[in-house]
């Protein structure tokens, strides 16, 4: 149920699909969709928390890819953009999405975006921090990431995490050269 719900939400719109087309697009009863989600509001919110899952565990496994050289770690995150928005279906970030529909309404969805933005602002600060560049720079390269995800989105053009990368790129070396001036 939460792999159709997460379909269709990502590529309808969260205020779009009601919950019948979600049962018939799950292959459930009404009655046990509901059984297991009495609101709307209740799947949505396991839909996102399922999706952040999903994020921090590939964007993990991309990290730790690029091998043991925390630079090659912390430019891996634009690469790993670079891959998730060649994907044919990709319609930017669900969380951007979700927040830009229902943050003003729904506040276990505003909850939900924000926890997930603070973690990768979390995660980009320890990769930042494995460099040995000044926390400032978690907070750029995560802005980076965040426009990155908006502008591919809107222009349909992958190649916007080329552009991120290259830019996170003089971030991360003008960071360093200003930490070995002081």
């Amino acid at each position: 149920m939460l792999a159709a719900a997460e379909e269709l939400y990502y590529r309808k719109g969260f205020g779009a699909v009601g919950m019948d087309e979600l049962r018939a697009a799950a292959g459930v009863s009404l009655k046990r969709l509901y059984a297991l989600f009495p609101s709307k509001s209740d799947i949505i919110t396991a839909v996102l928390q399922r999706r952040h899952e999903q994020w921090d565990s590939a964007l993990t496994a991309a990290v730790a890819a690029a091998g043991t050289d925390p630079r090659a770690g912390l430019l891996a995150v634009y690469g790993y953009l670079e891959q998730w928005f060649c994907v044919g279906d990709f319609r930017g970030c669900a969380f951007i999405n979700a927040f830009g529909e229902l943050g003003g309404t729904n506040p276990d969805v505003s909850r939900i975006v924000r926890a997930h933005k603070a973690s990768f602002q979390g995660y980009m600060a320890e990769l930042v921090a494995g460099i040995g560049a000044p926390p400032s720079l978690a907070a750029q390269l995560s802005i980076l990431a965040e426009g990155a995800q908006s502008t591919a989105a809107i222009s349909a053009d992958p190649q916007v995490a080329v552009q991120a990368r290259g830019a996170a790129e003089v971030l991360i070396d003008a960071a360093m050269a200003n930490a070995r001036e002081r």
